[in-house]
């Protein structure tokens, strides 16, 4: 019970970090806004880049990028809840119940690796050069976000036991 229960709490973990990630980038838009903006138009990138060509300067495509961010990680937070509670109204059912009560959680944790991996690292620290940024290179807090996402993934997909009767 105990390994099931350390499961839920930290897929719980991740939703409440998910879901103020998204709320922290509603309620101050404009913050994280600036973020996006650099990273895109790669304004703070070396100077002579080859690859200022993928640079995006158009405001519309800041926000419409700024937009899917928040709304991928307000998913990933509902998944994550979704997730989370489907665990706890199992937490003693049995092996195959449990198991199944993860699904959300494994949706929501792998949408986690998507944006901070897939979406920060990859398409804004290698495509946006965003890692060539003394000032906008957001690579550190992304694998921070990315590896806790990873290492709970590896622990919520461990097979569970049936508990004793």
């Amino acid at each position: 019970m105990v390994v099931r229960f350390s499961k839920l709490l930290m897929v719980a973990g991740l939703a409440a970090f998910a879901l103020i990630v998204t709320f922290d980038n509603i309620t101050d838009y404009g913050t994280n806004y600036q973020f996006v903006r650099h990273v895109l138009s790669m304004d703070t990138t070396f100077v002579g880049n080859a690859l200022m060509y993928r640079s995006i300067s158009q405001p519309a495509l800041w926000s419409i990028a700024y937009i899917l961010i928040i709304g991928a990680e307000g998913a990933c937070g509902v998944l994550l809840t979704g997730g989370s509670v489907a665990m706890l109204r199992n937490l003693r059912a049995s092996k195959v119940e449990f198991e199944r009560a993860k699904r959300l959680a494994i949706a929501g944790i792998t949408l986690a690796f998507l944006i901070w991996f897939l979406g920060f690292i990859v398409t804004g620290g290698e495509w946006f050069a965003m890692w060539q940024s003394a000032t906008w290179n957001g690579q550190q807090s992304a694998f921070r976000f990315y590896m806790t996402a990873l290492l709970v993934l590896v622990f919520v997909n461990q097979p569970d036991r049936d508990l004793p009767t």
